[in-house]
């Protein structure tokens, strides 16, 4: 059972183009909520994907009405704001990691959802926030570890 990823409104074509490819090399499905900083025909995005597009299970969403009404059982929201640290989390299959836009995180609204399941990545006093595609590499390879690395090579 694969887990999900979930960039809400993601705005770098690279940061996104290798998170595909990670979720792609990890048979993780990638939930991609608009609007998107760049087009899906970004070069950009391409290239960082490399050729593992063919990989990829990705979904599309038009807005984050439309993806949670689609999919109602989100349980992780990654953000700077979390109580708990990322490691704390006990991750199922099918979980969905939900992470926001580079230059906001997620939207307070969403936030407000769940907010024992907003996990945060500890990073030293004075630093912003990690790069995306590192944040989710972090918090994702948790979660397959968790899971004894299902479907992967060991």
């Amino acid at each position: 059972m694969p887990l999900h990823v979930v960039l809400v409104e993601p705005e770098i074509p690279p940061n996104t183009g290798n998170i595909a490819r990670l979720c792609a090399a990890t048979h993780t499905v990638l939930h991609l909520v608009e609007p998107l900083g760049f087009s899906l025909d970004d070069r950009q995005l391409k290239r960082a994907g490399l050729d593992y597009w063919h990989l990829l299970d990705v979904r599309h969403y038009p807005n984050w009405e439309h993806f949670a009404a689609a999919n109602p059982n989100c349980r992780y929201y990654l953000t700077t704001k979390g109580e708990r640290c990322y490691s704390q989390a006990s991750f199922q299959p099918e979980d969905m990691l939900v992470f926001g836009a580079e230059t906001r995180g997620l939207a307070p609204d969403i936030l407000q959802i769940a907010p024992p399941n907003n996990l945060r990545i500890p990073i030293i006093s004075g630093a912003r926030s990690l790069n995306l595609s590192s944040a989710v590499a972090i918090v994702l390879y948790e979660a397959l570890r968790q899971l004894e690395f299902p479907m992967l090579r060991k």
